[in-house]
């Protein structure tokens, strides 16, 4: 049987993990010297307590090759294949950290990793199509490519709201550049080939969730799709983006989830965002 394994920046319903028995990897999370293990040893509520007490953000770091190890080990020792799917390359080790524990028991197992090109609840519906293509009795050659295949095709966008922490992150890139020069704006940020990229920029709430909207919906034409939204500590502004949504697009089911702690350390309080996944495979998708 092959087993999914994952990380903790994969936003998921708890009755995905469970139904699909999916593996997840906690991303640590650390506060000076402490560290911490997301998911394991730390709540929201402490993190956000404890960014507010202290006015400083924690820095965050891929799970070991000795965690991967461990991981992996106990899933060869079962006897199953292993299919990792992580966070995009472009903003974590993650997968570099997988890719190099995979090489290390090549000759114990068959692992395959791959690089979603996303994170959070995106990431959650490429590992949860994953988990139904396994049901459905695919290869891991097969859902490997199938995966390479979709990880493009999952439009992304997130709506900041405080820029401390975009502009403190180390793992923005060519983001920060940009966020340095606004004062009072909101950028629109999306993902492009695994790499955030800096879309547009509105000066109000209500403006954003508008563009955001629209943005959404030239990109999937009327297409059927699965809306995944999450929020860092903004669950009404969430439900009310998702309201609108709802009413534009041609949806078959929504996700409202709080966004990873990991996450939520680059995009800060009051962000919302949110993933499209197309029902089906798409032959092309139409660029912003």
């Amino acid at each position: 049987m092959i087993r999914i394994v994952t990380d903790t920046t994969c936003d998921l319903p708890a009755a995905w993990l469970e139904r699909h028995q999916i593996v997840r990897l906690p991303i640590n999370i650390q506060f000076g010297l402490e560290s911490f293990q997301e998911g394991v040893t730390i709540t929201p509520e402490t993190f956000y307590r404890r960014i507010e007490a202290e006015q400083r953000i924690p820095t965050t770091s891929q799970p070991s090759m000795g965690q991967f190890n461990e991981v992996y080990h106990n899933l060869i020792a079962a006897g199953h294949e292993i299919l990792s799917i992580h966070i995009t390359s472009k903003l974590s080790g993650t997968w570099q950290a997988a890719c190099l524990s995979a090489r290390q028991l090549a000759d114990q197992a068959q692992i395959s990793v791959v690089d979603s090109w996303t994170s959070s609840i995106g990431l959650g519906f490429l590992v949860r199509e994953a988990a139904q293509w396994v049901e459905a009795g695919l290869s891991r050659p097969e859902i490997v490519a199938r995966l390479e295949a979709r990880r493009s095709q999952i439009p992304v966008f997130i709506m900041l709201n405080d820029l401390r922490y975009a502009r403190m992150s180390g793992r923005v890139g060519r983001l920060r550049e940009t966020l340095v020069s606004l004062l009072s704006i909101k950028p629109i940020i999306g993902v492009e080939a695994g790499a955030l990229i800096p879309i547009d920029r509105v000066r109000t709430q209500k403006k954003g969730w508008a563009r955001m909207v629209e943005l959404a919906e030239t990109v999937l034409a009327g297409r059927p799709v699965h809306i995944g939204m999450v929020h860092a500590l903004a669950q009404p502004e969430a439900e009310h983006l998702l309201d609108q949504l709802k009413a534009r697009l041609n949806f078959q089911e929504t996700v409202l989830l709080e966004v990873s702690l990991s996450l939520a350390v680059h995009f800060g309080p009051g962000a919302v965002g949110f993933a499209v996944y197309p029902a089906e495979p798409l032959a092309e998708m139409r660029r912003v």
